[in-house]
């Protein structure tokens, strides 16, 4: 089918999450059949503009919408040349790439070679220092498995300059881990970790013999055509056009740092992929619509534990509840340089990717919850968000 494309101009794309939680079953909101309004394009232009003022160098949102393509643009993806941001360049989509690696496990489970309630150490004997963690507690956040990263960028451009080059093997990351506390019992809380996908890395190839970047390829990258989207690692250079990725330094009013070329060892499995808006849109749409794992696996993904009162976790997937009574699924993406959505409707019908090529800036990581506000509730959500309060604070951690 060919799809009939709506081009527009304008600014940015984003990133958004989470805090701690108890598990809990999935309720209300998500379950919902849903009527979308319209997407609201002004409003979408509103929030780049707003993400490009607060120093984003540029951004851009693709919206695919029942076959139609809305894009929006503004600013440059090359601080040096000058070149203009468009909806068609690659980046790092940092922990989106948690999904891809999700969708492989449970592509797994569908095959019978994996079972979500069984100790990691089942698979990787040894692995970890308690054999209740389960490969579902890895997949949901709840292992207690501590963050790796919270240390590694405690201070963010020495930090990122550390690693820029460095190359890691999976065990190196979680014995950084497992050099620190855990922070719960397994099941017990929702906790962020990068240490968790690190994890689900090795279990992939253990599993299938194969490393990381030939499953994304041969399970998801060529079976859905993705012509944008690589796992490159070790290598630093992302491949054809791409928007240059922008570090910004702890120190206010200090020079971006350009981050784009990286190892991104320090996240392999964890958020090491590169891709385009129109890759991302179209995996995500897939994934709900059951292209990619059976309607049994997807039920296990779509499991919710709580994260606080708009966002909830599956396996790897994310939910966020918008301020219209919609929920959308994917992930945010957050690596040097980058902050980026990928989120779908429930049917897999409308789903956006923005980016802003920017990061370690929380104004711009707040402004961009509303790519999310303007592509799926419309503009009911341009009223609301001009009421004080209304899109809270959320501390995106990937």
């Amino acid at each position: 089918m060919v799809k009939k494309t709506v081009s527009t101009t304008a600014v940015l794309g984003a990133v958004v999450l989470s805090f701690l939680a108890v598990p809990a079953p999935a309720t209300a909101a998500q379950d919902v059949p849903e009527t979308l309004a319209a997407p609201d394009l002004v409003g979408l232009r509103g929030v780049l503009a707003t993400a490009r003022r607060q120093g984003a160098p540029g951004a851009m949102a693709r919206v695919d919408d029942h076959g139609v393509v809305h894009r929006v643009s503004s600013g440059v993806a090359d601080r040096g040349t000058g070149r203009a941001i468009t909806t068609t360049d690659r980046f790092r989509v940092g922990s989106v790439t948690k999904v891809f690696s999700a969708v492989v496990l449970l592509q797994l489970v569908d095959e019978g070679r994996l079972r979500l309630d069984v100790s990691v150490n089942r698979y990787l004997p040894g692995l970890l220092p308690d054999d209740r963690i389960t490969v579902r507690h890895v997949l949901s956040h709840r292992s207690g498995l501590y963050d790796y990263t919270n240390d590694m960028f405690a201070s963010t451009v020495p930090g990122f300059e550390a690693v820029r080059n460095k190359v890691f093997t999976y065990r190196q990351l979680v014995d950084r881990s497992l050099r620190r506390p855990r922070t719960g019992a397994p099941g017990a809380v929702y906790s962020y970790s990068n240490t968790n996908f690190v994890v689900a890395g090795m279990l992939i190839e253990k599993l299938t013999g194969t490393s990381v970047g030939s499953a994304y390829r041969t399970r998801i990258i060529e079976p859905l055509g993705l012509r944008d989207t690589f796992y490159v690692h070790p290598e630093t250079a992302l491949p054809g056009r791409y928007a240059r990725g922008y570090l910004t330094p702890d120190q206010a009013g200090a020079r971006l740092v350009d981050s784009t070329r990286q190892t991104v060892s320090w996240a392999q499995s964890a958020g090491a992929l590169i891709s385009s808006a129109r890759d991302l849109n179209t995996f995500t749409s897939a994934l709900m619509r059951g292209r990619l794992t059976s309607a049994a696996a997807l039920r296990q993904m779509t499991r919710w534990t709580p994260v606080n009162s708009t966002q909830a976790y599956g396996l790897g997937l994310r939910r966020r509840d918008l301020s219209c009574g919609v929920s959308v699924y994917g992930h945010t993406g957050a690596v040097q340089g980058y902050y980026s959505y990928a989120f779908t409707s429930k049917d897999g019908k409308r789903s956006l990717t923005a980016l802003a090529n920017t990061s370690n800036n929380g104004k711009v990581l707040d402004t961009m919850l509303g790519t999310l506000e303007s592509a799926f509730c419309g503009k009911s959500a341009a009223r609301r968000a001009a009421a004080p309060g209304v899109v809270p604070r959320t501390l995106d951690e990937g």
